[in-house]
């Protein structure tokens, strides 16, 4: 059997593209205007709309909800958010813990949330594991659980090559460590559960909608504009095809395989009975979860950019791609070497050029933001539509300050990404600085992080 490559991705594959939702049928007003139908935009009129239920809010998506990374992602659930340790910098250790507790809560959020509203998303609640494979990737590992446990995490617990193997007997693994702070899911099943949710509460959502030019009090369409006192950009990756947005976050590519249902005697040799989702210490890195039905999902680096930012055709990737995919597949699992690969896509996720996430609402204009997840965006879109609910509340006079809004990635400024052709080229020399990186590392040689990978992060901003 072939593998299905494009056609958005395996979860719409798996679950449906769903039944399309009427385009805007001309001009038409509201109280809020949200542009996006991904889970900013969906969470945040949920929210909204159950703080403040006769508000009109309505939801401009430009082909159909979860389209973009909602509906491509691997499934994590998690706590992790960008730009934390640079926002422990700029404001004080103790504002960064306060952001990373309201992460770690904002996975029970998600969870307690898809329960009430009876969402079966195929959640499952069994942690993060990351993974060291080379002496280097151990030392980061050793560094990385040292900062977690610094800002708040106390039920992280360190694992050597036998305890990771009681978990997930991943082939080289040297050690790991793991947060009870994540789930797995299905991205689809969760999008689609949102959507009806909303749909429920009252908010409008108009698809095929694609909106060209966010103004104050306006959303341009090609078939009319909404006019709102407030409008609110909940387009991540795809933020770059607005007017004027071309250089405010960087569209990255992430691609991801999924294999055919693995026989149990597979699964025997593999482990992974606790079903956390998977992740490594490579620069390049990787994310994988076991899937409800016991598949392997397992996503990485492809392609990291396009000229121009541009976005990708309905999520086909490169069959070089595939083909690196699968044989990290089989690095970490050999026994998964004649299993055969389902499908593949890829999409687009946002990266500002500090690559720190931000929820912003510029009070003078009335337009709000969200996003620059970095890839962390299954939780944070949810902590993010909470943050611009409590911010709408607070400037229309119906709400004050609330924990939320006083978190250091609220109102956070950053420059524009360089434009063409230096974007493309930092953007390729960043990662193929990260790929040399990793083979270095991978000869074992060395407990220290390759020289290339710490010049790229310096040049990246990330650090």
């Amino acid at each position: 059997m072939s593998t299905v490559n494009g056609g958005i991705s395996y979860w719409y594959a798996n679950e449906g593209i769903p039944a399309p939702r009427e385009p805007l049928p001309g001009d038409a007003t509201a109280d809020v205007c949200i542009v996006g139908g991904g889970y900013t935009g969906l969470w945040t009129a949920y929210y909204l709309k159950k703080a403040v239920p006769f508000l009109t809010i309505t939801v401009l998506e430009g082909r159909f909800c979860g389209y973009g990374a909602s509906g491509r992602n691997g499934g994590w659930l998690y706590n992790g958010i960008a730009g934390r340790d640079r926002y422990a910098k700029l404001h004080g250790h103790d504002a960064a813990v306060r952001l990373q507790q309201a992460m770690n809560d904002t996975v029970t959020e998600v969870i307690s949330t898809a329960a009430a509203e009876n969402i079966d998303a195929d959640i499952h609640h069994g942690g993060v594991l990351e993974v060291a494979r080379t002496p280097a990737q151990l030392a980061r590992l050793r560094r990385f659980h040292a900062t977690e446990t610094a800002f708040g995490e106390k039920e992280r617990t360190l694992h050597g090559a036998r305890g990771t193997a009681d978990r997930i007997r991943v082939t080289g693994a040297v050690g790991s460590t793991w947060t009870p702070h994540g789930a797995r899911l299905h991205p689809v099943k969760l999008l689609k559960g949102l959507a009806a949710a909303v749909e429920s509460l009252g908010v409008t959502i108009h698809e095929s909608t694609p909106v060209t030019e966010i103004k104050p009090k306006h959303a341009v369409t090609p078939y009319g504009t909404v006019r709102a006192p407030y409008i609110l950009r909940c387009t991540e990756g795809f933020t770059a095809g607005l007017k004027g947005q071309r250089r405010t976050w960087l569209p990255m590519n992430s691609s991801m395989i999924v294999t055919d249902p693995l026989p149990a005697s597979t699964w025997e040799t593999i482990g992974w009975d606790g079903r956390e989702t998977l992740g490594d210490m490579a620069h390049a890195y990787m994310y994988a979860q076991r899937t409800a039905d016991d598949r392997i999902a397992l996503g990485g680096r492809g392609v990291p950019y396009r000229y121009g930012s541009r976005t990708d055709n309905d999520g086909r990737t490169q069959p070089a791609t595939i083909e690196a995919l699968r044989e990290l597949l089989t690095r970490f699992f050999p026994t998964t070497a004649g299993i055969p690969i389902a499908h593949a896509w890829s999409g687009v996720l946002a990266v500002p050029r500090d690559w720190c996430a931000t929820v912003t609402l510029d009070r003078s204009t009335g337009i709000g933001w969200a996003g620059g997840y970095v890839g962390s965006g299954v939780a944070t879109t949810n902590l993010a539509a909470r943050t611009l609910r409590d911010l709408i509340q607070q400037d229309s006079g119906q709400g004050g300050p609330t924990d939320l809004t006083t978190l250091p990635w609220v109102d956070h400024k950053v420059r524009k990404w360089e434009p063409e052709p230096f974007r493309w080229l930092g953007v390729q020399g960043m990662y193929a600085a990260y790929r040399t990186a990793d083979r270095r590392e991978a000869s074992g040689r060395t407990t220290e992080t390759d020289p290339l990978a710490r010049a790229a992060d310096r040049i990246a901003g990330r650090h």
